[in-house]
């Protein structure tokens, strides 16, 4: 059976796009779920962060999209605002041939009055996390009696942090919807109860998550106590040197050390947990993706949902509690089949975690001494990129095109010293290359985008 997309009844413009995307063969969840979605069945679906499955949804969405009908037609659920933010540019990006295609993200911690001026302004796709969408449903701002596709993407993480009662309770607004599409890494006896409220004779499908763990190195290392796992990771990264590391620990507090005793060796480093409000994580998360940080220091609960490009190496400062946490941290790496790293510490009194790890990965434990590790070894290697803010965005109908056009033609920055531009409501952030940080400041300081003045600085 072939994998290719173009063996799908999709729209020609969603093909033309998949081919300049560089979309020529589906993954596992794609090839499994798209012709179901397609068909018009109801789907529940086993798969992780980082298998393909937003665009199996999104696509699936946009095929269907009828551009003439400026009413809201698809409603994406997700955990966190991280997320809503991913999959909303994921969505845009697969409509890049579908002209005036409307989507928006619908979070907490963002402008409640920007987001209900934009749905009055008619959107075909609203991506958002449970309680903000709740509480536009019943001021009546959102209206989903002519929906045709109901999304709950990371259900199980939505159940985790308590969003059981108000996922039920959108269900009750939506009481028409064509098609209900559940997407869960884990299958809960919760996930089956959601399904029974949201879907009709669901279609199910399972991609092994334990899939992609053969194409990840995993090397174990102990250590003699807690306190020395810093010594550990600073050899670690010395001898390693990955571009992109997740380091996890298992509280907040911890993550914060951690960030901040790498940061005093240099290390481009930044913590991501609950205690940051939405501003500070976007900010945190924007500058890892854009290689502005090389070592994000993060908790799970933060984590979850999270999908990183050419993540490097994944570290388990702390062990997690369960061997299908530990598959869900390393799976992060080693994604479109390259070779990932996952390093883990544990001391003497974890060792039955490494056999529970080692049943259900079914791989045999790879073990490193911490004395193999050359202490004199540094990681010294700086972020490529830095990241520089611009106090506009969507609000001010910011584009793309509008700043790489000011930083080329007004700043005189070369292209190629310019990465991801990421634009949100209020804020717009661009990575620059390292060395040109100050000289793109400085200039757009004196110029003007879009014919206006803007605030910009270094993030």
């Amino acid at each position: 059976m072939t994998n290719s997309f173009n063996t799908l009844p999709l729209d020609s413009k969603l093909q033309t796009n998949l081919e300049t995307l560089g979309f020529h063969s589906m993954t596992p969840i794609q090839e499994q779920a798209l012709p179901l979605i397609l068909k018009g069945h109801d789907l529940i679906a086993q798969a992780k962060t980082g298998s393909g499955k937003t665009a199996a949804f999104g696509l699936g969405i946009l095929n269907k999209l009828n551009l003439a009908n400026k009413t809201l037609q698809s409603l994406v659920l997700c955990p966190t605002h991280e997320l809503a933010e991913q999959v909303a540019e994921e969505i845009r990006r697969l409509a890049r041939n579908t002209a005036n295609c409307k989507v928006l993200v619908i979070c907490g911690g963002t402008s409640e009055f920007q987001q209900l001026n934009s749905l009055e302004h008619g959107v075909h796709i609203i991506v958002g996390t449970p309680g903000r969408v709740l509480k536009f449903l019943k001021k009546g701002a959102i209206n989903l009696q002519l929906i045709n596709f109901l999304v709950l993407d990371e259900a199980d993480r939505m159940l985790d942090m308590g969003f059981r009662e108000e996922m039920e309770a959108i269900a009750t607004f939506a009481p028409r919807v064509k098609q209900a599409l559940l997407f869960s890494a884990t299958f809960p006896d919760e996930i089956e109860d959601l399904s029974r409220v949201f879907q009709k004779n669901p279609k199910r499908l399972s991609v092994d998550s334990k899939h992609e763990i053969n194409v990840i190195k995993q090397i174990f290392i102990e250590v003699d106590e807690h306190r020395k796992k810093l010594e550990a990771l600073n050899r670690l990264l010395g001898q390693y040197k990955p571009q992109s590391t997740i380091i996890f620990c298992k509280t907040k507090q911890l993550c914060a050390d951690v960030a901040k005793a790498l940061v005093k060796q240099g290390i481009a480093a930044l913590a991501f947990h609950g205690d940051l409000d939405q501003n500070e994580r976007t900010v945190v998360f924007t500058k890892f993706s854009n290689k502005s940080c090389l070592v994000l220091v993060a908790t799970d609960v933060a984590a979850r949902g999270l999908d990183v490009k050419d993540l490097e190496a994944v570290v388990n400062f702390d062990l997690p509690t369960d061997a299908e946490v530990y598959t869900h941290r390393i799976g992060r790496t080693a994604r479109a089949g390259k070779i990932g790293l996952a390093f883990s510490f544990f001391v003497a009194t974890e060792k039955h975690k490494l056999q529970d790890i080692e049943i259900y990965t079914g791989n045999k434990n790879e073990f490193l001494s911490i004395d193999s590790l050359n202490p004199t070894l540094k990681f010294d290697l700086k972020a490529p990129m830095k990241t520089m803010y611009i106090n506009g965005g969507k609000k001010e109908k910011m584009r793309a095109g509008d700043i790489l056009g000011a930083l080329v033609n007004e700043a005189g920055i070369d292209p190629k010293d310019v990465g991801n531009i990421n634009i949100f409501e209020k804020q717009s952030y661009v990575a620059i290359a390292s060395s040109q940080i100050e000289n793109a400041v400085a200039r757009l300081l004196e110029g003007k985008i879009k014919g206006r003045r803007f605030k910009v600085g270094e993030a």
